[in-house]
């Protein structure tokens, strides 16, 4: 007999919980096996691809590519015994429902199955319930195959079931996928009021559009719940409208949780890097760089470790709830990237143990993934101090806003041939501004001002090096 499984959308990392479908990578009739990439979503820091700890067969996708679930939603069915009966494709799904199988006796459906964690990811186990709910020819308590929609049940009859009126709010659950039932929310919609007009009374999104403005959508436009996840436009207005979720969605959240606990101090500095530029000529040629991209952030993000070890107070963290500043004796670097998904800012792990090669190694390679939208949500947390190289889009400077959880971020300006006085003469040099911004709860103007110096003193004169 066929033995069905639901799997759930898991948390990827670091207390997320929802996250967007962006394509599936299989379809119903498929065979599956362990660790096999089934899905790729967008959380609210990147974009993930999951896999499944079962083999079998897909038998039905629960979500649709742009819809947002919640953690923990069953978003994929799978067969994981599909010997015991051929596999049932349920009306409703992406594809063609083979002959029914033989009719099978009632058995009770289990309340509840523990569903592993999934492969390769480290959150707990999630418990997925099958709840059993009356259809047209299935008294409560009682199922057999899970049926196209999220939850329910039914026996496999011999011919299709007719539609069935709908009962009391308190007498059934309406069939009604989860992209339905979120429409329905949307629109104000009662489906305990609707009849389903697909095979056995599952509601579909016209019978929603009917109920709510008495018209069914029409062919070719977006239903409004898909509609809304695309830009709107309405050339009356010369306006348009996109949905404000995902990466943007996290990041605005952050930025005013940090803009409105911490309080912000900016200071600047104007900085001739022309020594450092003269290095960094001569470096590109060492073999120690061979296959290396050497850029001047690279330099920047040296500066930054070896600056924090002597102010300690920019690379830690205030703890609110235990009353507590804490010191952190290593650099997870954050870098900011601007990305096709919007602002992320991935971490360089132990930075402060990296040399100069191996920090400009790491730099392309986070740069790349990140544009990419490769870059898993564990790589974008437990940051301790950011850097945010404005430079590259031409700007000067700008008064950056703290991360949440960290005390400090530096912002490096675009380098400039600049008019500078140099032992009384007037000459050409490249020169840039930095600018740091500070929690002023951890970071006090003598600690921000000696850091911020430090940091000028090696970009300046990269042999000051030495001396820290």
């Amino acid at each position: 007999m066929p033995d069905y499984k639901q799997f759930p959308l898991s948390d990827t990392a670091e207390g997320l919980t929802e996250a967007e479908i962006l394509d599936w990578r299989v379809k119903p009739g498929d065979e599956v096996t362990v660790n096999q990439i089934v899905v790729e979503v967008e959380t609210a820091k990147a974009a993930v691809e999951l896999p499944i700890p079962w083999a079998g067969v897909v038998t039905e996708l629960l979500v649709e590519p742009g819809q947002t679930v919640e953690v923990g939603t069953p978003i994929l069915t799978v067969d994981v015994d599909p010997n015991g009966a051929p596999p049932a494709v349920p009306a409703g799904s992406n594809g063609s429902a083979p002959a029914p199988a033989e009719e099978t006796p009632a058995e009770t459906a289990p309340a509840e199955e523990e569903m592993k964690p999934l492969v390769g990811y480290g959150s707990k186990a999630v418990s997925a319930k099958r709840r059993p709910r009356k259809s047209p020819n299935v008294a409560l308590g009682t199922s057999n195959v899970p049926n196209a929609t999220l939850g329910t049940s039914q026996t496999a009859p011999a011919a299709p079931a007719e539609p069935v009126a709908a009962a009391p709010k308190g007498g059934y659950v309406p069939l009604a996928k989860p992209p339905v039932r979120k429409l329905a929310k949307e629109l104000g919609v009662d489906l305990h009021e609707l009849s389903g007009s697909a095979d056995g009374g599952v509601i579909t999104r016209e019978d929603v559009h009917k109920a709510a403005n008495g018209s069914t959508s029409i062919s070719g436009e977006l239903p409004e719940a898909e509609a809304s996840a695309a830009p709107a436009i309405d050339p009356a207005s010369r306006e348009r409208r996109v949905k404000i979720k995902g990466v943007r969605k996290a990041t605005a959240t952050a930025m005013v949780q940090s803009a409105f606990t911490a309080p912000h101090v900016t200071e600047f500095l104007t900085v001739d890097v022309t020594p450092m530029m003269e290095l960094r000529a001569r470096l590109k040629n060492s073999p120690a760089f061979a296959g290396v991209k050497l850029t001047p952030l690279a330099f920047a993000a040296k500066a930054i470790c070896l600056a924090a070890k002597r102010t300690p107070d920019v690379n830690a963290t205030w703890d609110e709830e235990a009353g507590e500043i804490v010191f952190k004796d290593y650099v997870h670097l954050g870098v900011a990237a601007a990305t096709p998904r919007g602002l992320v800012v991935p971490k360089i792990r132990d930075a402060d143990s990296m040399s100069l090669p191996e920090l400009a190694g790491a730099l392309g390679e986070l740069t790349a993934t990140a544009r990419e939208g490769k870059t898993t949500p564990a790589d974008m947390v437990n940051g301790t101090i950011t850097i945010s190289n404005v430079g590259v889009f031409g700007v000067d400077t700008g008064t950056p806003i703290v991360n949440p959880g960290e005390s400090a971020i530096l912002a490096f300006g675009a380098i400039r041939d600049t008019p500078w006085v140099v032992d009384g003469e007037i000459k050409i040099r490249k020169v840039l501004q930095l600018a740091l911004s500070f929690d002023h709860r951890v970071v006090d103007g003598q600690q921000g001002s000696e850091f911020l110096a430090d940091v000028g003193a090696l970009l300046s004169d990269p042999s000051v090096a030495i001396t820290f």
